[in-house]
């Protein structure tokens, strides 16, 4: 479900005019969808409604504390993979026992701080990390909640850099030694086993490798309960897709209905990790036309956010859907490339893409971007990074101020040498 739409040929973001959030909170500047929000995560929790279930919302796509809020609200969790995320989730009103901390690079005082807020489970991705955990869990008197975050090998289907379950990928534990790890595990004194986890890849569009995946983690799951283990929680993952341009990825609905079998047959509790697909499609980033230019080769299109404000199409060549805020009629089509003012050759947000004819200070919405796209913004040429806004209704918000130019060198201290 998306909420953004023309009406007398202006774009509204629900009943909000885009063209009126840019001219009031300025430009670069993200805008989401509340209820398309809502709506996605309803989508989830209904699917699912047949079996145990926990929606741990994948908190790298947008962590934006509204947004936790919001999903909080609604009986979510969240997959964290960092202390910060952890902080910022609990301060958006996260419950810990529906919080699982991922990541292969945990560190002790992040171990040590997710251990005293009382997380639901760490997904243990190495025998090194097992070992760690242990140890800090002994340091506190506590015994560490474990799953074990187990590498199924199979293909996602999807872009190399964002494709997770391979054997050559920096993610969880080999299928083949899975069993071992686990008798391990359940030896180790500051250890409690409690469940299984394999996340294959994200901006997945085919049901297969879900199923593929889930049904080599069942038959594992299977020896583990056999050899006594309690295997209470499964955490399927994420990484189900959205449109950005052509992709046609299955429906939450289709979704369940293929893998739903499989789970109520292991009877666990699953947990569920959507990033993208709860808020890639609640967002879009408006930015204003500074030039228009044109060489003997190319015609651009230069605007005012760059490369740091939204990343994924200089690191990904990751399509994203670019419209006017205004339509206009009669309007001769080109072929240009839309790029930013940063001083790199990959800042752009588009490449030989056909646009009605674009003018300076018109604006223009790059659509999907609630995913991702703040997310991975930096600082990049001294530039502060974006407002946040959302919008519920005919209402919206500034749920994240613009940096200011005196944000950027805040934390910075002149040598006293």
């Amino acid at each position: 479900m998306s909420l953004f739409y023309y009406k007398g040929g202006r774009l509204y973001c629900e009943s909000v005019s885009v063209e009126s959030v840019a001219d009031t909170i300025g430009t670069p500047v993200y805008l989401y969808s509340r209820e398309t929000l809502k709506s996605s995560f309803a989508e989830y929790q209904e699917a699912f409604s047949e079996v145990p279930h926990l929606i741990a919302y994948a908190m790298k796509a947008n962590a934006n504390t509204a947004i936790l809020q919001l999903f909080a609200h609604e009986g979510g969790g969240a997959d964290i993979v960092s202390e910060g995320e952890l902080y910022a989730a609990m301060k958006a009103g996260v419950e810990p026992q529906k919080i699982v901390f991922a990541g292969v690079g945990k560190r002790q005082p992040e171990m040590a701080a997710a251990l005293k807020a009382g997380i639901l489970m760490f997904n243990v991705e190495s025998k090194q990390e097992l070992d760690v955990l242990n140890a800090v869990a002994g340091r506190l008197g506590v015994k560490a909640p474990v799953a074990l975050r187990v590498n199924p090998d199979v293909n996602p289907k999807t872009h190399h850099y964002i494709s997770t379950g391979l054997k050559k990928s920096k993610f969880g534990i080999a299928m083949e030694g899975a069993l071992s790890q686990y008798q391990k595990a359940a030896r180790l004194p500051h250890i409690r086993v409690v469940g299984i986890h394999s996340h294959i890849g994200s901006q997945l569009t085919q049901v297969k490798p879900f199923i593929d995946a889930l049904t080599r983690i069942s038959h594992l799951i299977g020896k583990l309960k056999a050899m006594g283990l309690p295997i209470s929680h499964w955490d399927i993952g994420g990484g189900l897709g959205i449109t950005y341009n052509e992709e046609t990825p299955p429906k939450i609905t289709d979704l369940a209905a293929a893998i739903s079998p499989l789970l109520k047959k292991i009877g666990c509790t699953v947990i569920l990790e959507p990033g993208r697909s709860l808020v890639g499609n609640a967002g879009i980033l408006v930015t204003r036309v500074i030039y228009t230019k044109e060489t003997t080769e190319k015609r651009f299109v230069v605007v005012d956010a760059g490369m740091n404000d939204l990343i994924r199409p200089s690191l990904y060549e990751a399509y994203h859907d670019i419209v006017p805020v205004t339509k206009r009629r009669r309007r001769r089509s080109y072929v240009v490339d839309v790029v930013g003012p940063v001083c790199e050759s990959g800042d752009f947000l588009a490449k030989e893409r056909a646009l009605p004819s674009i003018q300076p200070d018109e604006l223009l919405a790059v659509k999907s971007a609630g995913a991702y796209g703040f997310a991975m913004a930096s600082c990049y040429n001294s530039r502060p990074r974006p407002a946040e806004v959302m919008a519920s209704g005919a209402k919206y918000t500034v749920i994240r101020e613009r940096e200011s130019i005196e944000d950027l060198i805040r934390l910075e201290r002149m040598p006293t040498f």
